[in-house]
């Protein structure tokens, strides 16, 4: 082989190693970025409330460029659902652990305990969660989840009867019930967790 390829195999080696120095360069600013942001984001929020902090506010607390925070965040709900995500995790977990320890019980009864456990959960995040539901419902995990499971129960509800209502229609009005309307009967109509739950059962499932 000879020096003048040694040299240019030498040098495309040396700009292929450059390029993964700058992507792991790239990554870590990526991720140190992130981070700030984040903790920017809620330090702000606590002290102010989520309405009432702007993104440009977040990124001028941060010290980043605007265009460097609508990279990452296009709005404050997606920034949101990511300062929540663990706890979205595990709430899904608990759900599926209760689902898995209760599968023999009555459809209505689990319905209930699992909305139990969700305006629970609701509860202790309404103001993160009312700025993840101001975004698009399609991109919403919280509801598409929710979703998905409270469809199976009614359709396990609903399976014998001969006029089958339509089961996602009445979800979508439960879910937007209880992710929109939990904070106005909570501090308007003065509901209690538990009471807001009753009143939630009697209207989409009553006994029969």
């Amino acid at each position: 082989m000879s020096i003048a390829i040694k040299i240019f195999l030498t040098g495309v080696d040396i700009v292929k190693s450059l390029g993964k120095v700058n992507d792991r360069t790239e990554r870590r600013d990526a991720a140190v970025n992130r981070q700030r942001i984040l903790d920017t984001a809620q330090k702000l929020f606590e002290q102010n409330g989520v309405e009432q902090v702007s993104m440009n506010q977040i990124a001028i607390e941060a010290q980043i460029g605007a265009g460097t925070l609508y990279r990452r965040y296009r709005n404050k709900s997606e920034l949101c659902l990511d300062l929540i995500k663990d706890k979205i995790a595990q709430q899904f977990e608990d759900i599926d652990k209760y689902m898995k320890e209760h599968y023999a019980d009555p459809p209505c009864q689990r319905l209930k305990e699992i909305l139990r456990l969700f305006i629970c959960f609701i509860d202790k995040d309404l103001q993160w969660l009312t700025e993840v539901n101001d975004g698009a419902v399609d991109q919403n995990r919280v509801y598409n989840e929710m979703h998905e499971i409270v469809v199976k129960i009614f359709s396990e509800m609903t399976e014998s009867e001969q006029s089958e209502p339509n089961n996602v229609f009445r979800t979508d009005m439960l879910l937007f019930a209880l992710l929109r309307g939990y904070s106005f009967q909570k501090n308007l109509r003065g509901y209690s967790p538990e009471s807001f739950l009753e009143q939630i059962c009697l209207t989409f499932f009553p006994t029969r």
